[in-house]
């Protein structure tokens, strides 16, 4: 049985959060449609949870205005869950963690990760975005269509009848069993309430993290599913774009959250798997300790198996700053070659990106 455990924020609202496995953290930054008593074994996030949990040390919570969160907050905002984030992690992350960045919570990771590149080893972001909808088409029916969606939410969310909120699960799992829609129409009811709703897709229209991009200094994985009818394919492309050194992974579904039955999971999960840290993975110790930052980004796009050249492209430098800096960065790992810093930084743990 999970243990759930509360915490108020900077602002006094009541975060409900769990933690649970043994391995490297990883802290999954909250999206809206969450109940931290449900979700554990549930038919669509049961199979993510448990992969993480049986290699990882997981840390969810449910978003302030849903699930075992309180619902009447002050504020329902981008810096608010950003904030939120950061009560989450001082309170359970520890020193260093990965985070997992899910849809809404991707934009979020990515702001965390910025604001605190010291705490953050891995991003992964799936189905997420830079951009909320309104940023991605100016066009009066992109307009007429977001405000459609809010309407919707306000009007049906919380009747017994899940005809409306079935238009929501449609879009996030087309290819969902009966079932698995069954028990998310149930899930969106209890998850937060139709005021609630409305005010989040309201926010989730206008977020904007693009400038943010460029100063990831994380490795940073992306994965996305080609027909994504919520979240379009090219948000993940521009994601992997525009963050240094990411890697995308396509997966082919139509599907936004990604469900255990089909074989686009298997290739999220291997994906995963090879880029976050094992358990058991050596941390940062003895030489590696003594670099700087961006001694660490180059070592890790090494351990990738990336060249001087690909290095320049993905870091904005010169080759010839880069073969300067590989061999500053030899002297101080004490390595005579390429080959013996890669088998140095793949020993503690770098080098786990999808190239």
């Amino acid at each position: 049985m999970q243990k759930i455990q509360f915490l108020r924020t900077h602002d006094g609202v009541r975060l409900a959060y769990t933690q649970g496995g043994q391995g490297p953290t990883v802290i999954k930054a909250a999206t809206w449609l969450s109940h931290l008593e449900h979700d554990a074994g549930s038919p669509v996030w049961g199979h993510l949870l448990n992969f993480l949990g049986a290699r990882h040390r997981l840390v969810r919570y449910d978003e302030r205005g849903c699930g075992l969160s309180d619902w009447r907050v002050p504020q329902l905002t981008f810096e608010s869950w950003v904030r939120d984030l950061e009560s989450i992690a001082d309170a359970a992350g520890g020193e260093r963690f990965a985070l997992l960045g899910i849809s809404q919570g991707a934009p979020i990771a990515i702001a965390y990760a910025v604001r605190h590149p010291e705490r953050v080893t891995h991003l992964v972001l799936q189905g997420g975005y830079a951009r909320g909808r309104l940023l991605r088409g100016a066009t009066r029916q992109h307009a007429e269509e977001a405000e459609m969606m809010c309407r919707l939410a306000a009007l049906g969310w919380g009747r017994d009848d899940p005809s409306f909120r079935q238009f929501f699960t449609t879009q996030f799992m087309p290819d969902g069993t009966p079932a698995q829609h069954a028990w998310f129409n149930e899930l969106e009811r209890l998850s937060t309430s139709p005021e609630n709703a409305a005010t989040f897709m309201h926010e989730f229209n206008t977020i904007d993290v693009m400038g943010l991009l460029p100063r990831v200094r994380c490795p940073t994985l992306v994965l996305h599913s080609r027909h994504d009818v919520r979240v379009p394919f090219e948000e993940g492309r521009l994601l992997a774009t525009h963050i240094p050194g990411a890697c995308l992974v396509p997966i082919e579904s139509r599907n936004h959250l990604l469900l255990e039955h089909e074989p686009g999971w298997a290739v999220a999960q291997d994906a995963i798997a090879q880029f976050l840290p094992a358990a058991g993975a050596r941390q940062t110790e003895g030489p590696l300790a003594r670099l700087s930052p961006r001694q660490r980004e180059l070592l890790e796009l090494m351990a990738q198996g990336r060249d001087n050249l690909q290095i320049a492209a993905s870091l904005g430098l010169s080759e010839k700053t880069v073969r300067n800096s590989v061999s500053l960065l030899f002297d101080r790992l004490g390595v005579a070659s390429r080959a013996m810093a890669i088998v140095m930084a793949r020993e503690s743990g770098l080098g786990r990106s999808v190239g």
